[in-house]
């Protein structure tokens, strides 16, 4: 009995062209590297100092160091500061009444001691706790017949009302940071590289999504990209700034509805040079900073974020948000990070305005040779027919002396 055996059949793929080739090698060695980040999608900045000598510099601005700690460290810097405060005195007023023998009389009514009622540390540690905060539940009081008492009252009084007015103020500055206004102002999650107005340009979108606008709100983006120079030092991480609008005034927003900055592509641009091809060799990253005040407190806010190679796209466009609903326009943010394609030239802006001054100044050449071409057959057609011309005039001439000839020999006849 035959058995049907299937032999394997062994599809042979196309090959593809090598700049096609060299393209997927660049994207699988970019997707096996991790991408480092200068500065984070939050807008949290992605360096760490290390090495600092100069440690006493942070306290010389303790205000601003106690301000830029976590809060869990906030929280017991500021528990640990009035805890210390409170024992310290505490220890001061329990000193007094054991300098002084109150310690001894407790009870004895012909004794008068530097505050009644407080017969150990516990008690001296209340009475420091009730001064500080003025409480002043009228239990332990100074007596006046205590000087260094009520000096020590008068410290702890000052020195009590510095303490408040440090710490509280540290918690309210903490508390009242724009930092948290910049999580409601959104940056698109990637760039887009397109034509508008005849010219190729790098655009993102920034959107506010609070009712309260920022004042005053302006937008900035750095190109963060290592070079070498001519001398052969190499920068790290060299900032190249971008131009946004800020000599046309573009970049001032009147952030009320999401927009789109962009980026002209042209000679001054860093990426003037640089085709679809190239780009997706480069490794570079673009930081966008957006700065504006608060409404609601007149505070100077910051928002941050960036964009990596892989988050630049070429050929894209932003979708549409912003509608005309019956009276008001509704911004739809679902879409806002929404692109579609459009047809790009792959090629560099430098290579494109080449070939747009091709044409023009083909055409005019071709128009001054092909004008000096026809002068000399003009001028030859004109003489050509001066002298076709002539040549009738003569014919014309000679037939009419024949005829008069003719008519005189028979007239003699």
């Amino acid at each position: 009995m035959e058995q049907d055996v299937e032999s394997p059949v062994t599809i042979q793929q196309p090959k593809l062209p090598k700049h096609v080739r060299e393209d997927l090698l660049v994207e699988r060695e970019r997707a096996k590297r991790k991408v480092q980040r200068y500065v984070r999608k939050d807008g949290k900045c992605n360096v760490h100092h290390g090495n600092v000598r100069e440690t006493y510099r942070y306290l010389t601005d303790i205000f601003t160091t106690l301000v830029d700690l976590k809060w869990r460290f906030n929280l017991f810097i500021f528990v640990l500061v009035y805890t210390v405060t409170w024992l310290f005195f505490g220890f001061m007023w329990w000193l007094i009444a054991y300098l002084r023998g109150d310690l001894d009389h407790i009870g004895d009514s012909t004794w008068t001691p530097c505050v009644n009622n407080l017969n150990g540390f516990v008690s001296a540690f209340l009475f420091s706790i009730e001064t500080e905060t003025t409480i002043g539940y009228g239990y332990r009081v100074i007596t006046d017949q205590c000087p260094e008492g009520i000096v020590l009252l008068l410290v702890q009084s000052v020195l009590g009302s510095i303490v408040n007015a440090f710490m509280v103020g540290c918690m309210f500055v903490k508390i009242s940071q724009p930092k948290k206004r910049a999580e409601t102002l959104v940056f698109s999650t990637c760039a887009v590289i397109s034509m508008r107005d005849g010219r190729l340009c790098l655009m993102f979108r920034v959107g506010d999504l609070r009712n309260s606008h920022i004042v005053e709100a302006s937008i900035r983006a750095k190109l963060i990209k290592s070079k070498q120079t001519k001398e052969g030092e190499f920068i790290p991480l060299n900032q190249t700034d971008m131009n946004v609008g800020y000599d046309t005034g573009d970049d001032r927003l009147f952030l009320v509805s999401p927009l789109i900055i962009c980026h002209e592509i042209n000679q001054n641009s860093p990426f003037w040079e640089i085709s679809q091809a190239h780009l997706a060799k480069e490794d570079l990253e673009i930081v966008v900073i957006l700065e504006g005040m608060v409404e609601a407190t007149g505070m100077t806010c910051q928002a941050r974020s960036s964009y990596v190679t892989s988050e630049i796209k070429w050929g894209y466009r932003f979708t549409p948000v912003l509608t005309l609903e019956d009276g008001f326009y509704e911004v739809d943010y679902n879409s806002f990070h929404d692109i579609y394609e459009t047809n790009t030239p792959s090629c560099s802006a430098k290579e494109l305005a080449s070939r747009v001054r091709l044409p023009l100044t083909w055409s005019v050449a071709s128009r001054l040779s092909q004008q000096g071409m026809l002068e000399p057959e003009i001028q030859g057609r004109e003489k050509k027919t001066t002298l076709d011309t002539q040549e009738e005039g003569v014919e014309e001439q000679t037939e009419r002396n024949g005829d008069i000839a003719n008519m005189e020999s028979e007239s003699k006849v």
